[in-house]
């Protein structure tokens, strides 16, 4: 019974630690960023998402890249931005060159894996985070000015 409990106690610890790691900010060197923006896509429309890509690359061209620091958060039915496959998928490229992260919801990949019976394939610039909302309020914590266009 007690090796039971040691096992059950030693996994959660094990779990803690794994959420704790991945929901750590992505390493970036914005040392100047004056600005911080946490852009929401939860919404499945192709417009959506061509405008918070828009967004994003508005944010780069007015502040220029060293001065702002820009993460699009994906849940929901917004995921989509970032399957590998989708129609904007050299934008989210060329605005992940340009220092603009982007956080994939481990949640709702979940949920799109039981759905269409294996997991999607996920654009590689983005980092898969345990949930989009609890990304987007830990950011706001840090100082991130939530938009969602």
């Amino acid at each position: 019974m007690y090796a039971l409990k040691l096992v059950a106690r030693l996994a959660l610890l094990c779990s803690l630690l794994y959420a704790t790691a991945s929901t750590a900010a992505p390493a970036m060197d914005k040392p100047f960023a004056d600005t911080k923006v946490v852009l929401q896509i939860s919404n499945l429309s192709p417009a959506k998402q061509n405008l918070v890509l828009n967004v994003a690359q508005n944010l780069l061209n007015h502040y220029g890249p060293d001065r702002v620091d820009v993460e699009v958060v994906a849940f929901g039915p917004g995921l989509r931005l970032l399957f590998a496959n989708n129609a904007n998928k050299d934008r989210v490229d060329m605005l992940a060159q340009n220092g603009v992260r982007f956080s994939a919801c481990g949640n709702t990949i979940h949920s799109f894996t039981k759905q269409l019976g294996h997991a999607p394939k996920i654009n590689p610039v983005a980092t898969i985070v345990p949930g989009g909302i609890v990304r987007i309020v830990d950011l706001v914590h840090q100082g991130y000015v939530l938009d969602k266009p």
